[in-house]
């Protein structure tokens, strides 16, 4: 008769990774804590890329604590690299880095607009006229989106976003 703490055959399913492997799920199964069976796709892909054997090797090289860790970041990147062969998820951390690089000059502009009219903000405010009315005077533009300022040198058109559009004359 079997112990009350382990399932019993009825209910027992297989993890993913002896489901795909064909062989039964022992109860010491390396596998069983990281593929579950409703998760078959997760060890497919994994398998598919490193392996069952290489991926075996490392989970027994691995502290307990570290298997679930090591095991998401294999599927991670099998997933990646069974959609971009060629950089998997290097691709993706490219990617990022530059989203990342454009945000902050994005953010760099931003913040040298900002300080340009709160400065210019301190003038206006000194000579009894507005924000508004001061950079209406100096055909002042405000973007949002793109590189660089607002002044005379750009076309004032060509940004959507503009707090001072320049008068069309």
């Amino acid at each position: 008769m079997a112990s009350s703490s382990s399932p019993s055959l009825s209910s027992y399913s297989p993890c993913a990774a002896c489901k795909f492997l064909r062989r039964k799920c022992q109860a010491e199964c390396v596998f069983a804590p990281y593929f579950p069976p409703d998760q078959p796709q997760k060890f497919a892909n994994v398998h598919k890329i490193f392996g069952a054997s290489n991926v075996t090797k490392l989970l027994n090289e691995l502290q307990p604590h570290q298997r679930e860790d090591a095991i998401n970041s294999l599927a991670y990147e099998a997933d990646m690299r069974l959609r971009d062969p060629v950089y998997g998820c290097v691709g993706v951390i490219s990617l990022l880095q530059h989203q990342l690089l454009q945000l902050q000059v994005d953010l760099s502009c931003a913040k040298s607009e900002l300080s340009k009219y709160q400065n210019l903000g301190g003038i206006a405010s000194t000579t009894g006229h507005g924000l508004l009315a001061a950079a209406h005077q100096h055909n002042l533009g405000f973007n949002l989106i793109g590189g660089g300022g607002g002044g005379r040198d750009h076309d004032q058109q060509s940004y959507h976003h503009q707090f001072f559009p320049r008068d069309q004359q």
